[in-house]
């Protein structure tokens, strides 16, 4: 017989995730009265089923790939497949093809909006080592249904920036180390009160909303109009409208398509777009400046010494161009990798 879960514990991470994820699983009992959700960013064509066999070899909670519509079980970890968002909806998982989140599926995000509204109060929150910004508004949506918050210390995470951009944006309920997390966790998740049916009055209806679009696939123009106003933004990822949402701490954008995105992540974002443009830019510009060295080399007279000037004149906004490029990157070494 099933054993259903009590509480839900999400976890998100990246850059550096395994080594963190095995130390903290390995502090987790079998008999845990939770299920363990996880989001491990991975590439799109990998498999799981490496990364599963290795939790296992660490853990006594059992490891599974998640499938769609498998039953959730006390005592079990599942781990999100590669290039699938990972989604809860009532006692069985959902894995979808879903639009991105902040660039990334599976998006922590995604995971943990959608366990929050299935299991309010009765869910923790966990950002581990990583890059980037995913997992922050996941945090937010987890304390805004009622449940508890928690990011690896970042001053001991291999990789800081989630856990660091978690607590920029959210009002953290616990920050530990690795060793401390296992213990923290069981505690508490370890409360004998039962989990009883979410209360829609402590679900908010915009994030029911964007879970129930998220679960669709894909929303629409007038589902969106309800959570937040059109900005004069593109989405990277589709290039439609974005919408800035209303709702929430962290400050979002997400198009009528479903790609969502916070803030951070959005200027990240752009930022790529404006370098990989102005790169394309330089070639061209490289390539226009070698033709009009070649007029010049072929011509004659007055003709050939105005090729010359605009050839020199190019040189000048090839160099201040190439300039900008390298010190963006210089400034930005995540953005430009």
């Amino acid at each position: 017989m099933l054993s259903v879960p009590t509480h839900l514990i999400v976890i998100g991470t990246s850059a550096g995730g395994m080594p963190a994820l095995t130390r903290l699983v390995a502090q987790l009992p079998a008999t845990l009265p939770a299920a363990v959700l996880v989001v491990q960013h991975l590439a799109p064509d990998s498999t799981g089923e490496p990364l599963v066999a290795r939790l296992a070899a660490h853990t006594a909670l059992r490891c599974q790939l998640a499938a769609h519509l498998m039953p959730l079980e006390a005592g079990c970890l599942y781990l999100a497949p590669p290039d699938r968002h990972l989604l809860v909806k009532d006692n069985h998982l959902l894995v979808t093809k879903g639009p991105r989140e902040n660039s990334y599926r599976p998006a922590a995000d995604a995971l943990f909006r959608s366990a929050a509204i299935t299991f309010d109060s009765h869910v923790v929150g966990v950002v581990l080592t990583g890059m980037l910004h995913d997992g922050t508004a996941g945090l937010d949506f987890v304390q805004r249904c009622g449940g508890i918050t928690v990011v690896q210390d970042p001053a001991e995470a291999e990789f800081p920036s989630m856990p660091a951009s978690a607590l920029r944006g959210v009002a953290i309920d616990y920050v530990a180390t690795l060793a401390a997390m296992g213990p923290l966790l069981l505690g508490l998740v370890s409360s004998t009160q039962p989990l009883g049916q979410p209360n829609p009055l402590a679900i908010p209806a915009d994030l029911r909303l964007e879970a129930a679009i998220a679960e669709r696939v894909v929303g629409t123009t007038e589902q969106i109009d309800e959570l937040g106003h059109q900005v004069p933004l593109s989405c990277p990822d589709c290039g439609g409208s974005l919408w800035e949402l209303d709702k929430g701490h962290v400050l979002r954008y997400r198009c009528h398509t479903g790609h969502a995105y916070t803030a951070e992540a959005l200027a990240e974002r752009s930022q790529r777009g404006l370098e990989e443009s102005l790169w394309v830019a330089l070639r061209m510009m490289e390539e226009r400046k070698n033709l009009l060295s070649s007029l010049a080399a072929h011509g004659e007279g007055r003709w050939s010494e105005q090729q010359t000037t605009r050839v020199e004149e190019i040189k000048r906004h090839i160099n201040r161009l190439r300039e900008f490029l390298l010190s963006s990157a210089e400034e930005n070494p995540m953005a430009a990798d």
